[in-house]
């Protein structure tokens, strides 16, 4: 068993150092150099920097908008005024218009450049400039403005990953309405939780979407979405599915013949508030309906600007593919580089279709810079043994984003044995609640094996123990100053206490955002887990990660759930294991003990159940809480139309009743 010095230790392993290219041009160094020119601070190092950030709050933010050449209509009077959480008051007396900061590269000098690159399943990929996306985005909310759509009204949409949805989202915050988004194998009464309680004036829909070689009608499905939504006035049609035929629901338009209805018109980029709402996400739904959670114009756009530019490292001439669908942030994350002048290469359908190298021949097909995915895809090329850096030609891949989950020291491994040495590693984590980052990556840093490189720059976040006291070793994530990007509410939240609730009830005055983190001697993250989901047995709190470390590397296993069970004031680890094979009582001896030598005692489970799915929301996480429930005596998922396969939480039911865990 590794003591956690050892751990420590095994994990400080330098696997990438920044070339000297990056230390003298990436926009991070420009960046620092921009702020020596202008008299606020020379800085000699990354941590120097962080720590100004979160000491001059008021001057970093405004130094990011004018280093990345925000507008604005009039300017703030003030970028910091009150300082309370919730209620930050950001950029107050602030017109802007965010659409209008993602197109403004429809003139000038890049108009003519690819501005979005969209690949699906079947057919050529669809290439459009930037000027393209300006001129659809006018006619499109021509079209709205001709429905009554107003500032403030809802546009929502239930959309593929490709070039309508960008369109629709601008067109909709460039007049000021609200634009909210989900994925088209959402079933109806997931996407009836979400778009009900927000009441949308305008509901986008494909009439179907292809995945893994199959094609997916749901015409009938999203019928009967727009009966559950009697606030719709009218629905915009996109056939998504060319030979299928179209949707048959009332006050239906073809996406083509709006754009044609609006031909000619420009975009409006009427000027806003700065906290005036761009989006409404949602929180996972797997517990009862889901947190609709509303995010402002300015606090999104100056800390996408600092996450993208800054920690990302993109400019102009970039191309950045991040494999999302329209009901995960990271699609909201990712239209933001349009900021940049940077070209988005969207990617709908399945990963692994026709095989596991899909993603990464269109890397090369597109000479793509900035690759992004989830931890689990990683794992799988991993496990697969993948090797995309001596099949294809990656040479223009300078960053690999990777979140969703806690990237395995393995992956690290694996991603360094096969890719250019080149490549950084950006493992980012934060959440749906800020539609960002706490921690992530660095162009100035190293790279140590199983880390997560620094916290961002102007995020003050540590570990807190139970008690509430700042921790060197493991606790709670948390944020102790305001960001522009947390929500500027919940919607219908009267006097925000669903907010409240969330976020500010664990702690006083500081934000929870619910990650179990430990914090290293050189800046570095490791994430544990959700911490609704750590474990404690013997009263000694884990986390997930560490157990599935060990079952990721046992050749027999193919997925795993942990979860606890309380039983006589204790609680026992029961790991839920999928198989080719049923497993001997050997082999769950073995898988014991593997996890006894790699992490504790402690993590070692009591229970090995064998099921044969694990369930995952449809952004890809494991859903362990709605498992724990279920252990515990409660309802396994309120809202099973949430899970990308909620027929797993039955079948998981009856293997814990055979085993004699559920009565």
């Amino acid at each position: 068993m590794l003591t956690e010095q050892e751990s420590l230790m095994e994990q400080n392993q330098i696997l990438w150092t920044p070339p000297a290219p990056l230390l003298q041009h990436s926009q991070m160094a420009k960046y620092m150099g921009w702020l020596s020119g202008r008299g606020l601070g020379k800085f000699t190092d990354y941590q120097a920097l962080h720590a100004w950030s979160v000491r001059e709050p008021e001057a970093f933010w405004q130094s990011v908008w004018d280093f990345c050449g925000l507008r604005y209509d009039q300017p703030a009077e003030r970028v910091l005024g009150r300082r309370s959480m919730p209620g930050a008051e950001w950029f107050a007396g602030m017109r802007m218009n965010f659409a209008g900061n993602l197109l403004r590269h429809g003139t000038g000098a890049l108009a003519n450049e690819e501005a979005v690159v969209c690949h699906r399943e079947h057919g050529p990929p669809q290439r459009y400039d930037f000027a393209d996306l300006r001129r659809d985005t006018g006619a499109l909310e021509a079209w709205l403005r001709a429905r009554g759509v107003k500032p403030g009204d809802r546009v929502a949409g239930v959309v593929t990953h490709g070039y309508e949805a960008l369109v629709a989202m601008l067109a909709a915050t460039s007049m000021g309405a609200i634009w909210s988004s989900a994925s088209p194998d959402f079933g109806a009464d997931a996407i009836i939780d979400r778009f009900g309680q927000i009441e949308p004036a305008v509901l986008l829909l494909v009439n179907g979407y292809h995945y893994n070689g199959k094609q997916y009608d749901r015409r009938d499905e999203f019928a009967r979405v727009v009966q559950g939504l009697p606030s719709v006035k009218a629905v915009l049609g996109i056939n998504s599915l060319p030979n299928t035929g179209s949707l048959n629901v009332p006050n239906l338009a073809d996406w083509s013949v709006a754009l044609a209805e609006g031909q000619g018109s420009e975009p409006s980029f009427t000027p806003l508030p700065a906290d005036h709402p761009v989006y409404i996400l949602y929180s996972s739904g797997t517990t009862g309906k889901p947190k609709c959670i509303v995010h402002g114009a300015a606090g999104m756009l100056v800390n996408h600007a600092k996450e993208l530019v800054l920690h990302g490292d993109m400019s102009a001439g970039d191309r950045l593919m991040y494999y999302t669908t329209c009901g995960w942030m990271m699609w909201n994350w990712q239209a933001s580089a349009l900021l940049a002048g940077v070209t988005l290469v969207t990617v709908d359908g399945a990963a692994a279709h026709p095989d596991m190298n899909r993603l990464w021949a269109l890397a090369e097909q597109e000479r793509v810079t900035h690759f992004g995915t989830s931890a689990r895809f990683l794992a799988e090329c991993r496990k697969a043994q993948l090797q995309p850096g001596e099949r294809f030609d990656l040479t223009a891949m300078r960053v690999l984003f990777s979140t969703g989950s806690p990237l395995l020291p393995e992956d690290y491994d694996w991603v360094y044995s096969t890719l250019p040495g080149q490549v950084l590693l950006g493992s980012i984590a934060g959440g749906t609640d800020i539609c960002g980052c706490f921690v992530g990556c660095c162009p100035l840093l190293p790279l140590r094996r199983g880390e997560i490189q620094c916290r961002f720059l102007g995020v003050d976040v540590v570990a807190m123990n139970e008690q509430g006291e700042v921790t060197d070793g493991r606790g709670e994530l948390v944020c102790r100053q305001p960001l522009p990007c947390m929500p500027v509410g919940f919607w219908q939240d009267n006097n925000n206490e669903r907010y409240r609730a969330a976020y500010f009830d664990t702690f006083p005055d500081v934000w929870a955002h619910g990650d179990f983190v430990a914090f290293t001697e050189e800046g570095g993250a490791v994430i544990y887990g959700r911490s609704d989901a750590t474990l404690n047995p013997g009263g000694v709190r884990i986390g997930t990660a560490e157990i599935y470390r060990q079952t990721e590397l046992d050749a027999n296993i193919k997925d795993s759930l942990v979860a606890g069970r309380q039983i006589n004031g204790d609680v026992e680890v029961v790991l839920l294991v999928v198989a080719d094979h049923r497993l001997s009582e050997e082999e769950c001896k073995l898988l014991r003990q593997r996890i006894r030598t790699g992490a504790s005692p402690r993590h070692m489970p009591r229970h090995i159940v064998q099921v044969p799915d694990i369930p995952y929301t449809r952004s890809g996480k494991k859903v362990e809480l709605a498992v724990a429930r279920m252990l515990n005596g409660g309802s396994s998922s309120d809202n099973r139309d949430a899970l990308a396969n909620p027929s797993a939480l039955d079948t998981i039911r009856q293997c814990l009743q055979q085993a004699g865990l559920l009565a």
